[in-house]
């Protein structure tokens, strides 16, 4: 019973992968998250929104046309007139309108960038995690199967009188705690599945396959840090403010009018009838800052400025501090990695095959056995652990350092 049911676990770890559903690598992850992850369809149209503001920034206001009807009196004659009246800005304040509605469309873009960037990097930390599992589980299931022939081999010796039956449970009972850990991992494998898929924007009812493998471990070297959208948008985010600020100035005088106007006037005469007249004008009204300078609003734009300046430097500091740190977490993972890999598997491996060869010939205990077959598979765990933890600092490092928000073709 207990052979049956290691054969069926082991059945179940090393199902192979569906024939229809969506197979992704770590690769092609970015493209993916571009392409159809629904957060950023919905931020795109936040370009399109500042892109409508922009069309209507910068334009003079519609003229205002008037007209006047007046009866005759004893007073005076009747009349009636038009107006055509237009308000236009003294300064280049219209200007500086178009100037900062264009900077809210490059904001927008940048925005929607930096939510590439962070979710790339959950998508890539989701698929580092879940080849990381299926690694952790080709591992469990390959102990599985060397605890099972083990397990084979003391229940037979005791079959034969020559050990204890004891010696053949406790076998079994490695072999079983070998597949329960793989068990374990599959529990874990779900909940990771469903943040790859939430931030790769594949349905629940879709199956997601991840293939391939983790890279090597390699640091990368140097850091261009200043692309990333985020801090652009800050460095915007001070022009912005130098542009409120003009604005603020430019209104301190405001708009000026002018049109024109005519009316046709029309009088009874005693004796000759109706007399006809009229006339055609120019108007233009200028609003005088003698009380009203705007001084409030331009205080406010200029601390605006200059707090805009100062969370610059504070990001700045922060990215280098995020990039640093995990180039550092980068490199002591793969001397971790490289160390157990190269130095003391090797040595574990090869005196854990020589303590199973003694125990067939009775030279040595199975709890010897054993022990040495569970620090061999911590340490093949921890090598894994090492790698993966390595390819997670190097995605918080290049989400860092802005890798995958690349600039859009033709910006500067």
């Amino acid at each position: 019973m207990h052979h049956r049911l290691l054969l069926y676990a082991c059945a179940l770890l090393s199902l192979p992968a569906p024939l229809f559903a969506l197979t992704l690598d770590l690769a092609g992850t970015p493209a993916r998250v571009r392409a159809s992850n629904p957060e950023l369809k919905a931020a795109r149209l936040a370009i399109d929104e500042a892109k409508g503001r922009l069309l209507g920034a910068g334009r003079l206001g519609n003229p205002v046309l008037s007209f006047e009807a007046q009866g005759e009196s004893g007073l005076s004659p009747g009349s009636t007139g038009l107006g055509l009246d237009q308000t236009f800005p003294l300064t280049k304040r219209l200007k500086l309108e178009k100037q900062l509605s264009a900077q809210m469309v490059r904001a927008a873009e940048l925005e929607v960038r930096d939510a590439e960037r962070h979710l790339i990097a959950e998508a890539q930390e989701a698929v580092v995690k879940l080849i990381a599992i299926d690694q952790q589980r080709a591992l469990r299931t390959r102990q599985a199967g060397i605890a099972k022939e083990l397990a084979d081999f003391a229940k037979d010796r005791s079959a034969k009188g020559e050990l204890s039956p004891l010696d053949a449970a406790q076998a079994l009972v490695d072999a079983q705690r070998a597949l329960l850990a793989g068990k374990t991992l599959e529990t874990e494998r779900v909940t990771v599945l469903g943040e790859a898929k939430r931030a790769l924007g594949v349905p629940s009812d879709e199956t997601l396959v991840v293939s391939g493998s983790l890279p090597p471990l390699s640091v990368p070297v140097g850091e261009n840090w200043q692309q990333r959208p985020d801090f652009q948008a800050s460095r915007l985010k001070e022009e912005a403010a130098k542009t409120d600020i003009d604005i603020a100035r430019s209104k301190k005088w405001e708009d000026a009018s002018a049109g024109i106007f005519g009316a046709r006037e029309h009088e009874a005469v005693p004796g000759r009838g109706e007399d006809h007249s009229g006339y055609v004008g120019f108007r233009f009204s200028m609003p005088l800052p003698l009380r009203k300078r705007n001084e409030g609003e331009v205080a406010e734009k200029s601390a605006s400025a200059e707090r805009a300046a100062l969370e610059s430097e504070a990001l700045a500091s922060t990215i280098t501090n995020e990039a640093t740190t995990a180039r550092e977490e980068m490199a002591a993972h793969a001397e971790l990695a490289a160390e157990m890999r190269d130095t003391l598997l090797p040595a574990i491996r090869e005196q854990s095959e020589r303590l199973e060869q003694a125990y067939k010939t009775g030279e040595t205990d199975l709890l010897s056995v054993l022990r040495a077959r569970e620090q061999q598979l911590e340490l093949e765990a921890a090598v894994l652990d090492a790698s993966r933890d390595f390819h997670l600092a190097r995605i918080r490092y290049e989400a860092a350092i802005g890798l995958h928000a690349p600039a859009p073709s033709g910006s500067k």
